[in-house]
């Protein structure tokens, strides 16, 4: 993965940018995760990278408590409920990843209000007093065309997989890709299907459509659905557009197969689940006193190319996703790396 570039020591952090290790205690604070997903593997290795690094951060005494909280649902009210919940439980920091990028800001601003620090990341809120950490997602979106262009300079029809509807992921990937098209023309998105960004429910979703549908020469979708996508296509009997790919175990499986088999190429990108370790750190650093946090932190989505997505492949669980788990360090590092734009 493009780690978070790299400042030279911790001391010169401290000249450049006027902060230091630490300015508080954190060791009696209260973290809370508020979760509104966890049905497919990017949402299990994404709670699981969490667990690992929050656990020992507790056993550390770094924090009190980084407690994890699931909704039962999808459901904004669920988990605008949820946190009003975490604000009555004193937690003094909330990381989340929301259900909705605005229909929870009512319920953020009334933690904020309590002198609860929020972090957002994946899916993000758009409430001024929480922080973000953020991947270009409308910039994925756009280079799936753009890798599509290079391999079909004569363009053909599209399939476009979505994900977790209302979600900023959704939105801003989908935008992306509208963008590259446009930039584009020879390409033209015939239908558009929902997959949640599950293997299993793209499978059947694209499995629907595709009788109805011309011969298709690209998939372009949002993680955990390239090979549901294959598996449809294969079923069908119908010919092997390129899938573009979402750094999934399986996906990568297959397209190493594939690729033994007849050359096939394509490429893969996705957020990394252990985005949730680094949210977890800035909210840290932000209870330490850390000051002058931007409240919008851009950090690099993970790729592989076709030269060296088989490297990253025996690295991922069966069932699971490239990822990589942050560090306090990586946090403070991010942080200063956005205080430089």
């Amino acid at each position: 993965m493009s780690r978070i570039p790299k400042v030279a020591s911790l001391v010169s952090l401290a000249l450049v940018f006027g902060f230091g290790m630490a300015n508080a205690d954190t060791s009696t604070k209260k973290i809370a995760f508020s979760n509104n997903y966890a049905g497919n593997s990017w949402r299990q290795a994404m709670l699981k990278s969490y667990d690992i690094v929050t656990k020992k951060a507790v056993a550390d005494k770094v924090v009190a408590a980084a407690d994890i909280f699931t909704t039962a649902d999808k459901e904004v009210p669920t988990q605008a409920a949820q946190i009003q919940n975490l604000i009555l439980q004193g937690y003094n920091a909330i990381v989340i990843n929301a259900s909705s990028p605005d229909a929870l800001n009512g319920a953020i601003k009334k933690a904020c209000d309590a002198g609860i620090v929020v972090v957002s990341f994946d899916g993000i809120v758009t409430e001024p007093c929480a922080y973000r950490v953020v991947v270009d997602f409308k910039a994925m979106g756009d280079q799936e065309v753009e890798h599509l262009a290079t391999w079909l300079p004569k363009g053909g029809n599209l399939l476009e997989i979505r994900g977790l509807g209302g979600t900023s992921i959704d939105v801003a990937i989908h935008e992306g890709i509208v963008a590259g098209v446009k930039k584009h023309p020879q390409f033209k998105i015939v239908s558009s299907v929902t997959g949640n960004w599950d293997q299993t429910t793209a499978q059947k979703a694209v499995a629907t459509v595709l009788p109805s549908l011309p011969e298709i020469v690209g998939v372009v979708d949002q993680g955990g659905d390239g090979y549901g996508a294959a598996q449809a296509f294969a079923a069908a009997s119908r010919k092997e557009p390129i899938i573009i790919m979402g750094n999934r175990q399986d996906e990568l499986q297959w397209w190493k197969e594939q690729k033994a088999k007849n050359g096939y190429t394509t490429w893969s990108a996705s957020i990394a689940p252990g985005v949730s370790t680094l949210a977890f750190w800035v909210a840290q650093q932000v209870l330490d006193g850390r000051k002058n946090v931007p409240h919008d932190l851009l950090v690099p989505y993970l790729a592989f190319t076709q030269d060296n997505f088989e490297a990253e492949l025996p690295k991922i669980m069966s069932g699971s996703v490239a990822s990589h788990e942050y560090t306090q360090k990586d946090a403070i590092e991010a942080i200063a790396a956005n205080m430089k734009k």
